[in-house]
């Protein structure tokens, strides 16, 4: 999840913040949703091979709802 966070397009400081506080408390389902959802609210564009670590990363926490909408953010 770290990996994953930090090659993520996000680029406020603060939500990288909370997403690391998240993790640092266990809560790495929180805060890989939390990610994917500034990704997606900010319009972050994300590329094929970053979607499918993010999708893989969701299948493997089961939280496969974190992911649905970011193949809008594709960029090629």
């Amino acid at each position: 999840m770290a990996a994953v966070l930090g090659d993520s397009p996000l680029t406020s400081e603060a939500v990288i913040t909370d997403v690391r506080d998240l993790l640092s408390h266990g809560e790495e389902a929180l805060a890989f949703d939390a990610m994917c959802s500034w990704i997606y609210e900010d319009a972050l564009p994300i590329t094929r091979q970053y979607h499918a670590r993010l999708v893989a990363l969701a299948t493997e926490m089961g939280t496969p709802t974190s992911v649905q909408r970011l193949n809008e953010l594709l960029v090629d």
